[in-house]
Formats: C-alpha cells, sequence, structure tokens
C-alpha cells in the first residue's frame, strides 16, 4: 500500500470511531439523566452499557460498510485469510483501548455524580474525556498491530 491509502484507511476508521462516539455521547446523556434517581455506581453502570451499544452498532454499521469490498477477491469469492488478519488486528487495537476507554469512563463519571454534577453532564464530560484517552489508545495500538502496514 502507498502512504497515501494507508492514511486513507486511517482516516476512515478514526471517521467511523468518532461517529459512533458522536452517537453514544448523545444517547448515553439521554440516558444519564434517565437513570438520575438511580444510585451513583448504578447509573454510571448503566450508563456505560447504553454507551457500548450504542457505539458497537454505529461503528460497526459504518466500518463494514466502508469495507465491505475490501474482501473480495477478483474471483468473488471472500478473502478470509485477509479478513481474520485484520478482525484479529482490529479486535486486538479497540480492546486495548476499549480497556482504558472504560476505567477511565466509569471512574470520571462517577466522580462527577458523587460531586453533584447533573447526570447529564457527567456523562458528556466523562464520555468526551475517555474518548480522546481512546484515541490516542487506538491510533498507538494500530500502528504497534500494523493494522495497516505496507503490502496488506
Amino acid at each position: 500500500k502507498n502512504m497515501k491509502q494507508k492514511y486513507k484507511e486511517y482516516l476512515k476508521l478514526n471517521k467511523n470511531v468518532l461517529l459512533g462516539f458522536l452517537g453514544s455521547i448523545i444517547i448515553s446523556a439521554i440516558a444519564a439523566d434517565y437513570f438520575a434517581d438511580q444510585v451513583d455506581y448504578l447509573n454510571t453502570s448503566l450508563t456505560l452499557i447504553i454507551d457500548y451499544v450504542m457505539f458497537f452498532s454505529i461503528f460497526g454499521g459504518l466500518f463494514y460498510l466502508d469495507n465491505r469490498k475490501k474482501y473480495v477477491l477478483d474471483n468473488g469469492q471472500r478473502d478470509n485469510t485477509l479478513l481474520k488478519s485484520d478482525l484479529i488486528k482490529i479486535i486486538s487495537s479497540l480492546g486495548i483501548g476499549e480497556v482504558v476507554y472504560t476505567i477511565v469512563r466509569w471512574t470520571l463519571q462517577y466522580y462527577f455524580l458523587l460531586i453533584n454534577y447533573e447526570p447529564y453532564m457527567a456523562s458528556i464530560i466523562s464520555q468526551l474525556i475517555s474518548t480522546v484517552v481512546y484515541m490516542v489508545t487506538l491510533n498507538l495500538s494500530i500502528k504497534l498491530t500494523k493494522l495497516y502496514k505496507d503490502g496488506s
């Protein structure tokens, strides 16, 4: 792959991640407000679950749309070897980011609720900070797993 194609892949992945987060930020804030009468740790946990469902639904759909042609061979068959290899790299890259994201987001939202932030604000602020940490972690992980290395 040339450099231009490699950066195009990075940009598409980052676009999909950010759109996934945008959708989940909105729905998570509504959920946090809806669960405002729950104890803080429950509000935080329920909001995080909804965050994940929204994020992976949006990200997964967009990722599929962007990459569905990449894994088709000239004869029309699916390139299962490349698909499996890329899925392992993506899942491990996302996985590392998710662990960091979960810890940062849960801790921050819980803290903000403890110091009496409105639930929707606690959700939005904790998710924005966590998203920045996630994006840095994800992009470092992609570099380390060589997801978009030359020749793949």
